[in-house]
């Protein structure tokens, strides 16, 4: 038999299990009810999966599944739209869903509505599978608004606490209003097309649709994809969300509600690409949330808030691709996203169920002895969102990273904005674990943290071994999402990044985040293979030093170097050097006073260290000739050097050696 015959039950099997546990859940109790959830969800992802294989293999391109006819007159029937898209996002859905039902099983043991919380996780599972699986705006649009509808269920699960009643009401009121918004986006397509059929106005947008009209439906479907991904100026609902069970807040953020608004984007890709401003728009609004979002995350001490923050900036990088008809590197994102984020919110609500419901980050600290699992799948999630190679967040944003960049213009700005917020996203991540894990021991005397259940650990390891490896399914190298999405995508005319452009402004920013120290010396490498030994170098002196002592304790003072060996005693550069102003400090000679941050080693009593002595590196003056002042300056710095290699790159032939203006390897 089959299974594209049988996809309707993709739908079916949570429906269904939400109807059978809204009647008999309690007489089937507690853990059966979350079992009976989890096989529904876990069914409908080995369909799906089966589903899939003929377009992994390129012999489908998609099918148009009718069930019944609904309103034939204006395009709207129950129908089924199988295409790469659909069967990603299907996948993403079942697969990740699948493991927060197994992981609540174990989250809301002992609570007494055990059974009406997986009715509703169900019934979310089945709404959202109705939208990515619609083959027409009115069944999508059905799905657009029970996810709404099941999303106030779930926030205010917990009705007896006040916060959480009015953290639901703000959920489903702003919704509302983008909701408004793609309503009348939609009666606009109808207007023009008199159909809401997918394959009625897809293959006909260009010929039907003028600019205006195309930029108007275009801004319409924005407004109802920033209430659902949380996007300026409609992202106020999120962080309040957190007030629902950790489940809840993973399932919303990672795999159902708020990946709506970019799929439908996606989807409707025909007809942004008629818009020569609606595109632009969209891109302009992910980037300054991203931004925004990630300033706020930075202030958070509660861990489920900075998530959320987290949340809304990376739902930002993926309305900056598909602003950008990158759509290929949204999809990818929203894919790798949905690995890590779904990791940490489960992480978190391991931290939470270990410390007996405390949130306060500042109130935890030391934790990775208590909770080893918690800690090492968290921290894999850390380095994955914070984008470091290779985990499945550096492909994923470099490639949005990497499409701005290329396309130049307007989107130069977007794409500095984009490479500030992954600096940003970097340290508040790394806070975040550092207060959570590392250091001494903050919580109360009578708190004694321990190890989740193995229920709910389970989904982290699995969870964790994605975030590794899902983001070698599109790399420069093997471009395999890329071509599995092209029938979705068929006469599109997407943006790609610029080969080997991406790679190199990441480097640039894990370098400034690192130090301004570290230099590849391997001149006699290509340019992978310094590409390699750079962040090698990054990896074992910088980011050491950096974090122990910017975020395990104190600044950086005069005199310090970084950890490392040669010739059996302490070497490294330091990242301050003497006689330079830093964050405010009084200018002084290293062993005169440290200023307002108080003496350095070598100024102590008694002590043998002795500031480090200032080199002159003769290399700084070998500039090419007419390179000017500007060059000078790159050449001293290395993050610019790194700059002004990337914008060099294109000038060069592949196999030239590649060189900054100081004569050093790029």
């Amino acid at each position: 038999m089959n299974l594209q015959d049988m996809l309707w039950l993709v739908i079916a099997l949570p429906l269904a299990g939400a109807v059978f546990l809204h009647f008999f859940g309690r007489r089937v109790g507690e853990p059966r009810a979350g079992y009976l959830a989890s096989l529904a969800v876990a069914g409908s992802f080995a369909i799906a999966l089966g589903a899939s294989l003929p377009f992994f293999s390129n012999s489908s391109h998609g099918v148009q599944i009718v069930l019944w006819e609904w309103m034939p007159s204006i395009g709207a029937s129950f129908e089924i739209t199988w295409d790469p898209l659909a069967a990603l996002m299907t996948l993403v859905v079942t697969g990740v869903g699948s493991l927060i039902h197994i992981y609540a099983i174990g989250y809301m043991h002992g609570d007494p509505r055990f059974s009406r919380f997986f009715t509703y996780l169900n019934l979310f599972a089945a709404s959202m599978l109705t939208l990515v699986l619609a083959g027409n705006f009115a069944m999508l649009f059905l799905g657009w608004e029970l996810v709404g509808l099941c999303s106030f269920l779930l926030i205010s699960f917990w009705f007896t606490k006040p916060a959480a009643v009015a953290a639901g009401k703000k959920a489903f009121i702003v919704n509302r209003i983008g909701d408004l918004g793609f309503l009348v986006g939609l009666m606009l397509i109808f207007l023009s097309f008199h159909t809401l059929s997918f394959t009625g106005i897809f293959e006909r947008a260009e010929e039907v649709l003028s600019p205006n009209m195309a930029t108007a439906i275009g801004l319409l479907m924005l407004v109802g994809a920033a209430g659902k991904s949380a996007q300026i100026p409609l992202y106020v609902w999120l962080p309040d969300a957190m007030e629902g069970p950790t489940p809840v807040s993973a399932l919303i953020h990672a795999a159902t509600m708020v990946t709506a608004g970019v799929y439908v984007i996606a989807r409707s890709a025909a007809i942004f690409e008629i818009s020569p401003v609606a595109g632009p728009v969209v891109a302009t609004v992910g980037a300054v949330t991203a931004l925004w979002a990630a300033t706020i995350a930075i202030a958070q001490t509660d861990i489920k808030r900075v998530l959320a923050y987290s949340t809304i900036s990376q739902l930002g990088y993926m309305f900056l691709a598909v602003g950008a008809a990158g759509y290929v590197a949204g999809v990818f994102h929203l894919m790798t996203h949905a690995f890590f984020k779904a990791l940490l919110f489960l992480g978190a609500g391991s931290v939470i169920h270990g410390m007996h419901d405390q949130q306060d980050m500042t109130k935890m600290g030391g934790l990775r002895k208590a909770m080893p699992v918690t800690a090492a799948t968290m921290a894999v999630a850390t380095v994955a969102i914070a984008g470091i190679p290779p985990l499945a967040g550096f492909w994923s944003k470099d490639e949005i990273l990497g499409v701005a960049f290329g396309k130049g213009g307007w989107f130069s700005v977007l794409w500095v904005v984009g490479l500030v917020t992954a600096l940003l996203t970097a340290f508040y991540m790394t806070r975040q674990f550092v207060l959570v894990f590392m250091g001494e021991p903050r919580w109360d005397p009578d708190v004694h943290p321990h190890e989740s259940p193995r229920v709910m650990t389970l989904p982290l390891i699995v969870l964790a071994g994605l975030s590794i490896v899902g983001g070698f399914v599109n790399t420069p190298f093997r471009l395999g999402l890329e071509h599995f999405l092209e029938p979705s995508f068929e006469g599109v005319q997407m943006s790609h990044p610029p080969e080997g452009w991406g790679m190199f402004a990441l480097l640039a920013a894990l370098r400034r985040c690192g130090s301004c120290g570290s230099r590849s010396r391997r001149p006699d490498l290509q340019p992978p293979g310094r590409v390699v030994a750079s962040v090698r170098d990054l990896l074992r002196k910088d980011l050491g030093g950096v974090a122990e002592r910017l975020l395990g304790g104190r600044p950086l003072r005069n005199g310090d170097r970084q950890p490392g060996k040669e010739g059996g005693r302490s070497s490294g550069v330091s990242l301050r050097p003497a006689g330079r102003r830093w964050f405010g400090q009084q200018s002084r000679p290293v062993g005169q006073g440290g200023g307002r941050l108080g003496p350095g080693p070598a100024d102590r009593p008694g002590s043998k260290l002795r500031p480090p002595p200032r080199r002159r590196n003769n290399r700084s003056n070998r500039l090419d000739a007419g390179e000017g002042s500007m060059m000078a300056v790159a050449a001293r710095r290395p993050v610019l050097r790194y700059a002004f290699c990337v914008l060099r790159l294109e000038r060069t032939t592949h196999h030239a050696p590649r060189t900054t203006p100081g004569g050093l390897p790029c």
